[in-house]
């Protein structure tokens, strides 16, 4: 059995590099044609559950707008939260 530690600084890197990977898939030119997302694109780009998408938004960390049935989320939002400074 092989063991694997996984240190801080690694952990640290994976985040750059995931926050990288995210900032790619979204490129500028697309931010600045969209800026506001349906819970869908959110959980998908966020790689998170509709219950912790609700969770987001009763704590308060992820603001939203709410058209008839449909929740939306201001792309600026979440890339404050991706980018750690969330609320």
């Amino acid at each position: 059995m092989n063991v694997e530690l996984i240190t801080k600084g690694d952990l640290l890197e994976f985040k750059s590099d995931l926050l990288n990977e995210i900032k790619r898939i979204i490129q500028p030119g697309q931010a600045s044609t969209k800026k506001w997302l349906k819970s869908a694109e959110v959980r998908k780009l966020l790689g998170i559950s509709p219950g912790t998408l609700q969770n987001l938004r009763i704590n308060g960390t992820l603001r939203f707008t709410k058209v008839g049935s449909i929740m939306y989320y201001k792309l600026e939002d979440i890339n404050k939260i991706l980018e750690g400074e969330g609320k």
